[in-house]
């Protein structure tokens, strides 16, 4: 068995802060957020040698991050189990953890971002970005849907997805995004993806990259999730069905949907003034 030690670990992480960059396509601040959580890691752990391999101990780098916010704590919990995962896929090794309990975080909505807004900003983007925020507000997708997104996929008024667990659903294609679309590949001469470089499609922390920067040019911290739900909450509140919204989004069950699209407490109260008796008095 390779002998592990805390010198073998941090040459070891130097690698997988490469892999992520290079290979994965990882931002800098992303690949530096999970050096921040595996170096501190690596200087509490306690290393034991079992017969089935090596297995990092956590107990004191959990009690060190103990006082962090949930969140803080599960986000260092899954850097950590990847770069675990890392070892043992690349480095040859059988690495296990201990002490690596989950971190219950309770959930919470993005807010979503007003329209106006998108629309200051698609208004200053290059083709490239403004067309990969019009893929994600206007079709609700996921940013790994978008980034494996094949042209043959984009039919003349469709878009077929194929989401969780490989379930293909069907998107309207609307007429502005239509235009972009045959704009953007006539420019671009993308063969088999819509976002691709070389034939290769764009990963999703490149998509997400561009996206972002578009936005904080604007002041405004935005995520890909949150225009996804941003694309959810306005149709919900101009009306379009709960059900739709989830066929649209691709959710197993409406009940995701709801926790998901919360209305806004504007379009509560006006649902209330036009529907109950006591309102029109």
């Amino acid at each position: 068995m390779k002998v592990i030690d805390k010198s073998v670990l941090k040459a070891a992480a130097e690698r997988f802060y490469d892999y992520l960059f290079d290979i994965r396509g990882y931002a800098q601040k992303t690949v530096e957020s999970y050096a921040d959580a595996i170096d501190t890691m690596i200087a509490d752990v306690t290393i034991v040698k079992e017969e089935e391999g090596i297995v990092l101990d956590l107990f004191a780098w959990r009690k060190r991050i103990q006082s962090l916010a949930k969140k803080s704590i599960a986000l260092k919990l899954s850097a950590v189990r990847a770069f675990v995962g890392y070892l043992n896929e690349n480095e040859g090794v059988r690495v296990a953890l201990r002490a690596d309990d989950s971190v219950k975080v309770p959930k919470t909505l993005p807010k979503p971002i007003d329209a106006s807004l998108v629309s200051e900003v698609l208004e200053q983007s290059d083709r490239e970005t403004r067309l990969i925020i019009l893929m994600l507000y206007g079709l609700g997708l996921r940013i790994s849907e978008l980034a494996t997104l094949p042209l043959d996929a984009i039919e003349t008024e469709w878009v077929r997805v194929y989401g969780k667990g490989s379930k293909e659903r069907r998107i309207p294609l609307p007429e502005t995004l239509q235009k972009e679309i045959a704009r953007y590949r006539k420019e671009t001469g993308c063969r088999r993806y819509l976002f691709e470089k070389g034939g290769v499609p764009l990963s999703a922390s490149q998509l997400r990259y561009r996206m972002q920067k578009a936005f904080r040019k604007h002041g405004i911290k935005a995520s890909p999730h949150q225009l996804r739900h941003s694309f959810a909450t306005h149709l919900l509140n101009n009306g379009a069905r709960i059900a739709d919204v989830s066929e649209l989004l691709g959710h197993a069950t409406m009940a995701t949907t709801q926790i998901y699209t919360k209305l806004g407490s504007a379009k509560k109260m006006q649902s209330y003034m036009q529907a109950h008796p006591l309102a029109s008095n």
